[in-house]
């Protein structure tokens, strides 16, 4: 068997267990605790979500906004014991929420502060069950389609148990990524970059309440919502034809332009990128111009090596599904 038909059969396996097991990923995550006398008023100002009646261990995603309604970062909140929160974020993040949250304290009675933690993600119907050791928090996810828990915590000292029991199977970055692409999972860096808006990419109803009060940014968010998140742009899931675009292409493909069926407009741009065992294609996720309407045939154009590259695909509605 070739390295190219090993991998691909790994990834498969892998792919299998996230479906119908339990497979579990180190999941790369900057973490920082904000505590405090005002941290609990502070926050709750600073961020979309309701935090202020989060009960300890609690947790819910939310957004940091600049003052235009603008995504900065998303984040994840977790009610700490007494007045703090455990922040966590992508890998690379940290340092943006940090500056964001300083931004507007001047003379607020809050700490931020970088916690060295580790995380590990299982998925599967059979994540409860590969749980193990202690790690400080255990936070239910729901990706649709797939369910699990983000274990956080100082990572393990030498010889202390895991975290994951041994019949968890480990994931690597290639089955991950399809099934985040598949449940339509945006993240920091990718499809949430500079000028993004939480309508654009189906982020409202997870992170944004609009019982709370005001928050930085809440006019935009809000006045999107009153007017139905008619947005310009809309995030998509995108099939390519197995026959244009096979296993392996998935690193030219990232950042490919996205054109209408006929090649006459660009729409958007790729992403995030991988295949998808499950689909048996390349399945990728791309922010498109509302003349896209899925599910719509449209085309992806890529050089490769300089030469210019096109292939079908077809624009879905999220999540994706065989």
């Amino acid at each position: 068997m070739s390295a190219g038909s090993d991998r691909s059969a790994g990834v498969a396996a892998q792919y299998a267990a996230l479906r119908s097991g339990a497979a579990f990923r180190r999941l790369p995550r900057d973490v920082v605790r904000m505590s405090g006398a005002d941290a609990i008023p502070y926050l709750q100002g600073q961020c979309s979500q309701d935090v202020e009646g989060l009960g300890s261990g609690a947790s819910v995603d939310a957004l940091l906004l600049s003052p235009q309604g603008k995504i900065d970062a998303l984040i994840r909140v977790t009610r700490a014991e007494g007045d703090g929160f455990v922040i966590d974020t992508d890998e690379g993040f940290g340092a943006v929420v940090t500056a964001r949250l300083e931004r507007f304290r001047l003379r607020t009675k809050v700490e931020i502060e970088p916690l060295a933690w580790a995380c590990t993600a299982v998925r599967g119907p059979g994540a409860a069950g590969s749980i193990a050791g202690r790690p400080e928090l255990v936070i239910p996810v729901a990706w649709p389609g797939l369910v699990g828990f983000d274990l956080l915590g100082p990572p393990p000292t030498a010889g202390a148990p895991a975290w994951v029991a041994d019949g968890a199977v480990a994931c690597g970055a290639d089955a991950w990524e399809a099934a985040r692409i598949e449940a339509g999972t945006p993240v920091n860096g990718r499809e949430l970059v500079d000028g993004t808006i939480a309508a654009e990419v189906g982020l409202v109803d997870r992170t944004v309440s609009f019982t709370k009060g005001c928050f930085t940014g809440q006019e935009l968010v809000a006045r999107l919502d009153a007017r139905g998140s008619k947005v310009a742009r809309r995030l998509c899931g995108l099939v390519i034809d197995p026959v244009d675009a096979g296993p392996g292409s998935e690193a030219a493909l990232t950042g490919a332009t996205v054109l209408t069926a006929d090649r006459e407009h660009e729409v958007g741009h790729l992403s995030s990128v991988a295949w998808s065992p499950g689909l048996s294609a390349i399945v990728a996720l791309g922010t498109l111009h509302r003349r896209v309407t899925p599910p719509e045939r449209v085309s992806v154009a890529w050089p490769d090596g300089g030469v210019p590259h096109a292939a079908g695909a077809e624009a879905r509605p999220l999540p994706l599904t065989a």
